[in-house]
């Protein structure tokens, strides 16, 4: 599919699903507000305002997606995806924003309680209105889903949050008109912590997000079985994919060939990888490091094979690769990943290059230490 109409299909889906919000969560505040101010009921007065704030939820999807959706330019060579990041952390501050609002009147309500009057057609309604937020909050979350928009799922996930709060609500209420006791303030602010840190949790991944996170297992190694079976390379090491907004993702990679490649056969290779990753997973390659192995010469597998045994003493050492020798300049390479899990990355960088140095002493030898940034 062209990537413009793709993006038209996934614009049309973020529009349908966050209409559908704006409008049953506009209804829901209208009728809630009623009952509450008929009432008295705090938890559903707050309900109210929790369906209000799904509302402009769906109103700043509506306006993040348009903006994300803007084509690149001269100052954003890479798009304007990652707007949407930004959308789910605003979605994501007003849910905690809901959540500690319901909880500072719960514990008012708690202080100086009041006496809700329930009746038949409260309850009916607060029945009705939690059927409503959990087909909604299901709807928008798989549409969010269906076309990886954060923003939407963000937005589903409220919506069963306040199904949540309706639901304790409801049994509040019941709990009231059968029993007589009113347990809405507790249940209310116990609920709004529940609130507040999902809302956190919520914010806190868009910024992980933001800041760049570890390219996404499946995908790494997707792209780099894909790659390998190219007939011309042998490893593909050092997959860095950066993220800018969802389904938009800039790639660099290193494969190793045979030393003996020329020139011309090496560009023809690189272009058939930019074609076949982006035609099987709409990933730009941005750029292609080659490593060059030492083909039909034993000794130099054997050197390697001792290379790799030696780092197996090193449980930090993840993997050693590019590796080459220059016999005639009497030049040994390679890299060595090490774990971001070791206490001292680099003093476990430098004991290897110590002891590779000193076990091969006849060679001038260069180790990069690598970073572990996809599987």
């Amino acid at each position: 599919m062209d990537p413009k109409e793709k993006a038209a299909q996934r614009m049309a889906v973020v529009i349908k699903a966050s209409m559908v919000g704006i409008i049953a969560n506009l209804l829901l505040t209208a009728f809630k507000a009623f009952v509450g101010y008929v009432t008295g009921s705090i938890a559903i007065t707050l309900d109210a305002l929790n369906n209000l704030s799904d509302a402009l939820s769906s109103v700043i999807t509506i306006i993040g997606t348009r903006l994300a959706s803007k084509a690149p330019d001269k100052k954003h060579p890479y798009g304007h995806g990652r707007v949407e990041y930004i959308t789910t952390s605003i979605i994501s501050i007003i849910i905690m924003y809901a959540g500690a609002t319901a909880f500072v009147e719960s514990v008012k309500k708690i202080l100086h309680p009041t006496v809700p009057e329930y009746n038949s057609i409260s309850i009916v309604i607060v029945a009705v209105a939690i059927l409503v937020k959990v087909f909604l909050g299901i709807y928008v979350a798989s549409a969010g889903k269906k076309v990886k928009s954060d923003s939407l799922i963000a937005s589903g996930k409220d919506a069963l949050f306040d199904a949540v709060i309706s639901l304790a609500t409801l049994v509040a209420a019941l709990i009231f008109v059968f029993v007589k006791v009113s347990l809405e303030a507790p249940l209310g602010a116990l609920i709004s912590l529940y609130i507040v840190k999902a809302g956190y949790e919520m914010i806190r991944d868009s910024i992980s997000q933001i800041l760049g996170e570890r390219a996404e297992t499946e995908l790494s190694i997707s792209i780099k079985k894909t790659v390998c079976e190219l007939k011309e390379v042998r490893g593909v090491y050092d997959l860095t994919l950066n993220n800018y907004g969802p389904d938009t993702y800039m790639a660099s990679l290193h494969v190793e060939v045979d030393a003996k490649m020329n020139a011309v056969e090496i560009d023809h290779l690189s272009r058939k990888i930019f074609n076949l990753v982006f035609d099987e997973y709409q990933v730009i390659v941005s750029a292609v490091g080659i490593y060059a192995y030492n083909s039909d010469d034993p000794e130099a597998e054997g050197i390697l094979a001792d290379l790799r045994g030696r780092l197996e003493k090193y449980p930090n050492a993840m993997q050693l690769h590019g590796f080459y020798i220059n016999k005639e300049e009497k030049i040994m390479s390679f890299d060595v990943v090490i774990d971001f899990d070791a206490k001292d990355r680099m003093s476990v960088y430098r004991e290897i290059k110590k002891e590779v140095r000193e076990a091969y002493p006849q060679y001038q030898v260069y180790v990069a230490m690598d970073e572990d940034i996809s599987d």
